[in-house]
């Protein structure tokens, strides 16, 4: 059986395009690069959605609560044998008014999560790796969504390797490979899917061993 990955994350998981709004191609958005780097042998899942929070229930958009959505997502696609999580951007936003420290125990949460199901191989868990999203850049449209948010941004890295450490789950910053897109400060360019994609098949080859 080919080894399954779900990739589990918002919308730059998705392939938001920063230009257009529109949707990168299968091929551009990290995932897809993930499924080239790695080869044959591999399933990846793609399960991204624009505006997904990690355990927070958004009063306007509605329907983005990542942890009400991830238990009946990882039953859906029994047996995975790696979880890739990188949720986190939205929580900034400032009707949300969170820390970093705030964001990442919501990280902390859904790795929590799959860490306790038993949908990996053999009724085991699957193994996970946590993402720390980039820190916003210049922010244009989103401005005011994300009113005060990049300061907090900025120190996710260190947040989610603090919550990494704590459930011994493997972790890749993407802040050490990736910049947000000086276009609208928020999401990533083709350059960047493609960056993140190797990033992401070389930390799973770790943890794969």
């Amino acid at each position: 059986m080919n080894t399954r990955i779900l990739c589990y994350g918002d919308s730059n998981t998705w392939g938001h395009i920063p230009e257009t709004g529109g949707r990168f191609a299968p091929e551009v958005r990290w995932p897809g690069v993930l499924q080239r780097a790695l080869g044959p042998g591999y399933t990846i899942i793609e399960e991204g959605l624009c505006g997904r929070t990690t355990v927070w229930d958004d009063p306007i958009e509605g329907h983005k609560n990542g942890r009400e959505y991830l238990i009946p997502c990882l039953a859906s696609h029994t047996p995975l044998q790696v979880v890739v999580i990188m949720l986190g951007t939205n929580d900034l936003k400032h009707r949300f008014s969170l820390t970093a420290y705030d964001v990442a125990e919501g990280a902390g949460a859904l790795v929590d999560i799959v860490c306790g199901s038993s949908t990996g191989p053999d009724g085991r868990a699957p193994k996970v790796l946590l993402v720390a999203p980039p820190p916003l850049s210049t922010l244009s449209d989103y401005a005011d969504m994300f009113r005060g948010a990049t300061a907090e941004s900025l120190r996710l890295g260190e947040q989610f390797a603090r919550v990494a450490r704590a459930r011994g789950c493997a972790l890749l910053d993407a802040s050490t490979v990736v910049d947000s897109s000086p276009i609208d400060g928020i999401h990533l360019d083709a350059k960047g899917h493609a960056a993140l994609g190797h990033a992401v098949a070389e930390s799973i080859r770790a943890l794969l061993g």
